[in-house]
């Protein structure tokens, strides 16, 4: 696809929307815990790759297909960041996104 999965300018690193995808670019099933958990553990890779946690990063935009899975991504997403260190974040839903994913994830992160 015509974009690049994360792109450093100065000391921010911008991730682009993470679906809860496979290693083989299939949406895992089980729904929106399932996906979240996916989408999250290819963001933990992604940022590991650079050196880097979860504390580093700022501020997630969350896109869910549906608003009646907040409550269960929220269970699933908090999970995986520091209590003291949670990101800003906006959340919405969009009706569809692409694979007929459930979320769809994209954050910013500090080096």
């Amino acid at each position: 696809l015509p974009f690049s999965q994360t792109v450093q300018v100065g000391k921010t690193l911008y991730l682009s929307g993470l679906l809860g995808l496979d290693k083989n670019g299939k949406l895992v099933r089980g729904g929106i815990r399932t996906e979240t958990a996916q989408a999250l553990e290819t963001l933990r890779s992604t940022l590991k790759g650079k050196g880097l946690g979860m504390d580093r990063v700022a501020k997630c935009t969350v896109i869910l297909a549906d608003i009646k899975d907040f409550s269960a991504m929220n269970t699933v997403y908090a999970s995986y960041f520091p209590a003291d260190r949670l990101p800003a974040r906006t959340t919405f839903a969009a009706g569809k996104l692409l694979n007929n994913a459930r979320i769809e994830i994209e954050c910013l992160a500090s080096l």
